[in-house]
C-alpha cells in the first residue's frame, strides 16, 4: 500500500513541476512592463594567477610521488622567492591512478600516475613573468593559466546588480509616465531573462546608455592563457605584451516585471 502511494505521489511530482517551472519563466497575463536593467564597470586587474600541474608515471608508485612531491617542493619555493600573495597559494591533495597508452592498437599499462595542482596570485604582472620564466616547464610541469584577475569582484557585481536594479525601476517609471500608466507592483525580478513572446530575445535587448551590452558586443574578460612546452613558456614571458595588465569589464543585467494599471 505504502509502495502504490509513492509511485501515485512521483507521478504527481512529474506532472506538476514543469508547469511550476514554466509559471517561473512566463510573464504575467495582466498588464505589465518588462524592463531590462543593466550596468558596467572597467577595473584594472590586482591579482594575476597562474596554475600549475604537476603529473609523474613510473611503474614504481614511491618514485612517481617523490618526483611530484620535489616539484612541488621547488614551485613553492618560487611562489615565494617571486613574492606571490600568501592567502591565494594552494597546493590540492595528491592524485594516484593507473595510466595506460596504446601499443599496436592495444592498451597497456604505462605505470602509475601521481598528479598534483598548484595555484598562486602575484600582485603585478612583473612577478608572474619572472616566475615564469624560472619555472622551467616540462612534461611533468604543464602550466595551464595565467589569468588576470580582480579581487573586489564580488563586491563589486553586487554594486552592478543594484545598479541595473535601480535603472529598471526608472525605465519602468518613465514608460509608466509617458503612456499615463500607474505602477502598482513588482511582478518579478531577475538576473536571467525570462521567457515570453515579445519576439526580443536576452542577446539583443537594445542598451541605450552605452550602444549596447558588453557581452553583446561580443566582448570577453582580458585574460592571458599559457600552457605547454618550456619554449612556450619562455616565449610567453619574453614577450612581455601578453603579461601586460589591461582593464577588466564586468557587466550585471537585471529583468523586471512590472503590474500597471490605466493612470485614471
Amino acid at each position: 500500500m505504502k509502495f502504490s502511494r509513492m509511485l501515485l505521489w512521483s507521478a504527481l511530482l512529474v506532472a506538476v513541476v514543469p508547469q511550476a517551472w514554466a509559471q517561473a519563466n512566463s510573464v504575467p497575463s495582466q498588464p505589465h512592463l518588462l524592463v531590462k536593467g543593466d550596468a558596467s564597470r572597467k577595473v584594472m586587474p590586482d591579482r594575476f594567477v597562474v596554475k600549475v600541474a604537476l603529473e609523474s608515471v613510473d611503474m614504481q608508485t614511491d618514485i612517481a610521488r617523490r618526483k611530484v612531491q620535489a616539484n612541488a617542493e621547488r614551485i613553492m619555493g618560487l611562489f615565494a622567492r617571486h613574492r606571490a600573495i600568501a592567502e591565494t597559494v594552494r597546493m590540492d591533495n595528491l592524485s594516484i591512478e593507473p595510466s595506460t597508452r596504446y601499443k599496436d592498437d592495444e592498451e597497456v599499462f604505462a605505470g602509475t600516475a601521481v598528479s598534483r595542482d598548484l595555484e598562486g596570485a602575484f600582485e603585478n604582472p612583473e612577478q608572474l613573468r619572472d616566475f615564469l620564466a624560472e619555472l622551467n616547464a616540462s612534461k611533468e610541469i604543464q602550466v595551464r593559466t595565467a589569468t588576470p584577475k580582480y579581487s573586489g569582484e564580488l563586491r563589486l557585481r553586487a554594486e552592478l546588480k543594484a545598479e541595473a536594479a535601480a535603472q529598471t525601476r526608472a525605465s519602468a517609471k518613465g514608460l509608466a509616465d509617458a503612456y499615463g500608466a500607474k505602477i502598482i507592483g513588482l511582478y518579478t525580478i531577475s538576473d536571467v531573462a525570462p521567457s515570453f513572446a515579445y519576439g526580443v530575445q536576452a542577446g539583443n535587448w537594445p542598451n541605450v546608455n552605452s550602444g549596447g551590452d558588453f557581452y553583446e558586443r561580443g566582448g570577453s574578460l582580458d585574460r592571458v592563457q599559457v600552457s605547454g612546452s618550456r619554449n612556450q613558456v619562455a616565449a610567453a614571458s619574453a614577450a612581455g605584451e601578453l603579461l601586460t595588465a589591461a582593464p577588466i569589464t564586468y557587466t550585471e543585467n537585471v529583468y523586471a516585471i512590472f503590474l500597471i494599471s490605466d493612470g485614471n
